[in-house]
């Protein structure tokens, strides 16, 4: 083997270029036999003269062959060529085998000898001028340095023989690689060969057994336990109307319909970790092009032959047509075929249901029985057909009047019931609910209906039962409700009214109440009370304003009796509005006095106050129209305005803030969700309320609650007073407490503006 064949000749070339140029003499890897593999740096003197000429040329092998034989046994030799050069070699031997050498020379260890070299050039017949030129131009190198150089070389001879062992051992292992190959490639030849013949006895019962699947009537598929599909007969293709090649590779609920896709894809996974043989069930699915269709699935585990488990083998009957029999079938059972309401049986139903969850939550439900006045009147004049168009278009529109939880059914004819559920616990707030969706539906049914582009008025009369725990059987209630509307009727039709007269007389003096408040409001009925706030001295620092209601018959009307109508009925809004603008035309008016000029003025807000969207505007309009000082107004808010949208509240009182109001938490400790917020509002003050005041003396939890607000009011850097404060012995307790600002019965009433002046004035 030559050296030549274990060697990357290019990088070997590039190797000696680079030592050549870093240590500026020639090098050479030459053969035994002569033959030179790469050189670089050669000078001139060799390569124009030396080499070219044969009788140099000879010397050059002659002295070259001599010095690779004194490398035997040695890492190298150094040796003066026949033509005057000193020359170095290092053996490369490869795995025993000397093949090679690292040659490097052609330069001189001291200056020319030119009288030899002169006398050479005469022999030789070179041009004389010419020859020792180049003979100038040699390296130099003291004869202390050759040694160091050709060491260098010397390891890398032996780096090169390390790389041609290498080498030769990469090839050795080809070559055994290569025999290998070749026993593989029969091996693989015979086995090939033997495969075949099986595949093509496997794919003859693969393609059977596929046509036995695609003969079925129903959709036959294969899935891995990750859910893809795997195979499909023809008829699963059809029933979902991919291409067969599209569905497989597909997961298998990608196939089901969105509205059940993850508890389709839930219930494979389940059945796949679990020891359950198969199971079966109906399903939605969706085709290709979007449309649903309902399949009956029967799922199984499968094994392979080894018993090892590879998935499910899935069975779809199309179910679409038992679907929608069952649907028609349920229709007609629990649906009127008119209106698609529900019939008197489902309404039981949901009726029976939501008695039992009145018993659990103590909410309140109710029955509104609804008649269309003069139906009769209109089928006997228009026809039958009108008539049944007149009830399609009531139907609708009582479907609109109510909540998605309600039911609105036909019980036949013209009539109608409307259940309510979830209604509050308390059954006057339930009668105002029932009270507004029944004033909700007169007011829908009496718009002109279009039957055939023919125009058409109606009425209804509307008879209502409350129900709950206590309620009778569903028969009963439904002669309450029907009682209640021929109550209707006889006030006069198109109207609503309860079954039990005590309720109903509640509902009307409500309603009269309601009307009251109108006009009250209109004729400017109301009038402000200011109720002093005092410090521990007695000092008057402010004043809570109070709305009172001057009735012409009723006289002085308590807050309480006309505050919650106001809430509900949406009077709130200019209520509030008007106490707040009265407030701060008050503040103006002290302000020109300077006894009054310090006081403050505190105001009530109410939610639906607080959730107007321009309420900040409202109360800045307020205080710019009177020119009140916004630094002697202080807002009362009550902690159920902090159960929603608490973020919106807080901006709109920091909004305030900016502008110099001030805002106290009023009846503090009664609500339920002030203290994770506490922190975040800009408060100024905290109110105890009266109902813990009242007993602080006699009921320790009151004692204890009181306490333990005016500590929170401290700890938060906030005032604190307390409200209802009737003896000196509850001052007294207050005082010790730490809370020194009061307001109550004890120090003054609720006063006119001119009594509360004269009173201020006084102290």
């Amino acid at each position: 083997m030559k050296y030549a064949d274990l060697v990357d000749i290019p990088k070997l070339q590039a190797l000696m270029n680079s030592f050549s140029e870093v240590i500026g003499i020639a090098n050479a890897v030459i053969d035994v036999d002569g033959a030179i593999i790469v050189r670089a740096g050669w000078q001139d003197a060799c390569m124009e003269f030396h080499c070219a000429n044969p009788a140099t040329c000879r010397r050059c092998v002659e002295s070259d062959t001599s010095l690779a034989t004194q490398t035997a046994g040695a890492t190298y030799a150094i040796y003066r060529c026949h033509n005057g050069l000193v020359d170095t070699a290092s053996p490369i031997v490869v795995d025993g085998r000397h093949l090679a050498n690292v040659f490097t020379g052609q330069f001189l260890t001291e200056a020319p000898d030119l009288e030899f070299f002169r006398h050479q050039a005469r022999q030789f017949g070179f041009d004389e001028d010419r020859y020792l030129a180049a003979i100038a131009r040699l390296p130099v190198i003291p004869q202390e340095r050759v040694e160091a150089v050709t060491r260098l070389y010397a390891q890398l001879a032996a780096v090169l023989a390390d790389s041609g062992l290498d080498r030769q051992r990469t090839l050795q292992t080809a070559e055994q690689l290569a025999d290998l190959n070749k026993t593989l490639e029969d091996t693989v030849v015979q086995r090939t060969r033997a495969l075949t013949l099986l595949n093509e006895d496997l794919a003859d019962r693969e393609l059977l057994l596929q046509q036995i699947l695609d003969t079925s009537s129903v959709a036959i598929f294969l899935v891995d336990r990750q859910g893809v599909i795997t195979k499909a007969n023809q008829r699963m293709a059809e029933m979902f109307r991919y291409p067969l090649d599209q569905l497989l590779g597909c997961t298998y609920t990608e196939l089901i319909h969105p509205d059940e896709r993850a508890t389709g894809h839930r219930k494979m996974l389940a059945l796949l970790a679990s020891d359950i043989p198969a199971v079966e069930l109906d399903r939605l699915y969706l085709r290709a092009d979007g449309s649903e269709f309902w399949g009956n699935l029967t799922g199984r585990r499968f094994q392979n032959p080894r018993g090892k488990e590879r998935g499910l083998i899935g069975v779809i009957a199309d179910i679409t047509a038992r679907k929608l029999a069952e649907s028609k079938i349920q229709e007609l059972a629990f649906f009127d075929q008119l209106t698609n309401l529900p019939n008197r049986t489902l309404l039981f139903d949901r009726l029976r249901q939501a008695m039992v969850s009145g018993v659990r939550s103590g909410h309140f439900g109710a029955l509104l029985l609804i008649d269309l006045d003069d139906f009769k009147t209109l089928n006997d004049t228009h026809g039958h057909d009108m008539g049944d168009l007149l009830l399609k278009q009531v139907a609708q529109r009582l479907v609109g009047c109510v909540r998605a939880e309600d039911t609105v059914a036909r019980l036949g004819g013209d009539e109608f019931v409307v259940m309510l559920v979830n209604l509050s616990s308390l059954k006057i707030s339930a009668m105002a609910q029932v009270e507004a969706i029944g004033e909700k539906i007169l007011a829908e049914l009496n718009q002109t209906y279009y039957l055939k582009d023919a125009a058409c008025l109606s009425t209804p009369s509307i008879g209502a039962t409350l129900f709950r725990n206590e309620s009778p059987a569903i028969d009963d209630l439904l002669k309450q409700a029907d009682l209640a509307m021929y109550r209707a009727k006889d006030a006069g039709r198109n109207t609503l009214r309860f079954f039990d007269p005590a309720m109903q007389t509640i509902v009307a003096a409500r309603a009269d109440m309601a009307t009251g408040l109108r006009l009250g409001l209109a004729e400017q009925q109301f009038l402000l009370h200011y109720q002093p706030q005092v410090i521990d001295d007695g000092r008057i620092i402010g004043a809570e304003a109070l709305v009172r209601w001057q009735h012409p018959q009723q006289g002085m009307v308590s807050p309480a009796a006309f505050i919650p109508l106001a809430e509900t009925t949406g009077l709130i809004l200019p209520l509030g509005q008007w106490v707040l603008e009265t407030a701060c035309a008050q503040l103006a008016r002290w302000a020109r006095q300077p006894q009054l000029a310090q006081l403050t003025i505190a105001v009530n807000v109410s939610a639906h106050q607080l959730r107007q969207p321009d309420f900040v505007q409202q109360v800045l309009a307020a205080l710019t129209k009177t020119g009140a000082n916004p630094e002697r107004l202080k807002l009362e808010l009550t902690e159920s305005l902090l159960v929603d949208n608490v973020q919106d509240i807080i901006e709109k009182m920091f909004a305030l803030r900016a502008k110099g109001l001030g805002f106290a938490l009023d009846d503090f400790g009664t609500g339920y969700s002030s203290l994770s917020y506490l922190k975040r509002l800009p408060l100024d003050q905290l109110k105890i309320d009266q109902s813990f005041v009242r007993d602080v003396l006699s009921d320790p939890n009151d004692a204890a609650i009181a306490r333990t607000v005016v500590a929170l009011a401290q700890s938060l850097s906030l005032g604190v007073i307390a409200e209802g404060v009737e003896t000196e012995a509850q001052r007294g307790f207050l005082t010790n407490a730490g809370c020194h600002t009061f307001q109550g019965y004890l120090f003054s009433r609720p006063l006119p503006a001119e009594e509360f002046e004269a009173f201020a004035l006084g102290r």
